[in-house]
């Protein structure tokens, strides 16, 4: 007589099947959202990547590397270095430095007293990292020469400048009272004159100066109200932005200038 086969049980564990697929999508769809909201290319580009490879059996160790900030697997990517939080990046076909990403910590440590006595400020934003001095640290009332007991920090933020190679830019910024001097007709030439003269100390302390311009914005760009005294001294001030890729995208053209031949 034969044996009646015995009819095996339903598997207890055939949930972990769906789990994983729900894990995935739903880590997809967060990488997706995540990487629409970059203005970077490169970087929505590199998670991209990224995802593609995982959901093909590879690891998502690159992915997960890139949403935490870290370089990832940048195999693929030709000389376009994947930037850290921010929108960072280091210049197309450069393999040395640091990221503005890097960057920000190391300038905090190196400017923590002037940054807790309020002289400075450090902020990431989309065109860069922002080096935010306050007039009163830097000039007189109406001048344009910078107090040399601010030079050691300059000579520090210039040390930390010389670790990226991105392009840089002084933009100097006034409140909204009208000036008119000996020296400056208007708002607009003492927010100049200020950042050129920020820009020369730098040159001074080793940046080349190929990676420097100057902006002078008047009282154009405020950050605070100009109706109290409060938000008026806020809006004197003198920025460093190094520039990333999204707001080197103003800046000419530097190629290379071929000497003249002399006659």
């Amino acid at each position: 007589m034969a044996r009646r086969k015995q009819q095996s049980g339903p598997s207890h564990e055939r949930w972990l099947v769906s789990y994983a697929d729900f894990i995935t999508l739903l880590f997809a769809f967060f990488v997706v959202m995540f990487a629409t909201s970059q203005t970077d290319n490169a970087k929505a580009q590199a998670v991209s990547e990224s995802v593609k490879r995982a959901l093909q059996g590879e690891s998502f160790k690159g992915a997960i590397s890139l949403l935490l900030g870290g370089k990832g697997d940048l195999k693929g990517l030709g000389n376009s270095k994947v930037p850290g939080p921010g929108g960072d990046k280091r210049n197309v076909g450069d393999d040395s430095g640091v990221t503005l990403a890097e960057l920000l910590p190391i300038l905090s440590r190196e400017l923590q007293q002037e940054i807790l006595s309020g002289r400075l400020a450090l902020r990431m934003t989309s065109r860069g990292l922002t080096i935010s001095f306050t007039q009163t640290a830097l000039f007189p009332s109406g001048e344009d020469e910078i107090a040399p007991d601010f030079y050691p920090t300059i000579q520090k933020i210039a040390a930390s400048m010389n670790k990226v190679h991105n392009p840089a830019r002084a933009e100097g910024h006034t409140d909204s009272v009208p000036i008119h001097n000996s020296r400056f007709r208007s708002n607009w030439e003492l927010s100049a004159a200020r950042s050129i003269a920020l820009v020369e100390l730098v040159t001074k302390f080793g940046v080349a100066r190929e990676r420097l311009s100057i902006a002078g914005y008047a009282d154009t760009a405020p950050i605070d109200n100009n109706d109290t005294e409060e938000g008026r001294r806020k809006n004197r001030r003198v920025d460093i932005v190094i520039l990333n890729d999204n707001g080197a995208r103003g800046e000419p053209d530097r190629s290379p200038v071929q000497p003249t031949a002399q006659r």
